[in-house]
């Protein structure tokens, strides 16, 4: 992760909302007291990172992904046709 200077961001803060977005890439923003540094990240990552711990803390959800995982690894799987908007078997 880069990091770059409160005062610094402020002056290219363009900049740096650009290459946060195009990178995919937190970027952390220090100032003099550590426990005022901050980090930016893009929109469309912070929603992925908070669906992810949405999922990570659902235990069924995570127990039926354990189960899939395991069946997966011992073979166990099903193929399906692929249904349409109907409910109907695609062909």
């Amino acid at each position: 992760m880069d990091a770059v200077s409160y005062s610094g961001f402020r002056k290219n803060l363009k900049n740096y909302m650009q290459q946060v977005n195009e990178d995919a890439e937190a970027l952390m923003v220090t100032s003099q007291s550590t426990q005022e540094d901050i980090v930016v990240m893009s929109k469309r990552d912070y929603d992925a990172m908070q669906e992810t711990l949405r999922i990570l803390s659902n235990r069924p959800l995570m127990e039926k992904i354990r189960r899939g995982e395991e069946q997966y690894h011992h073979n166990q799987t099903h193929q399906h046709p692929l249904l349409d908007d109907d409910g109907d078997p695609d062909d």
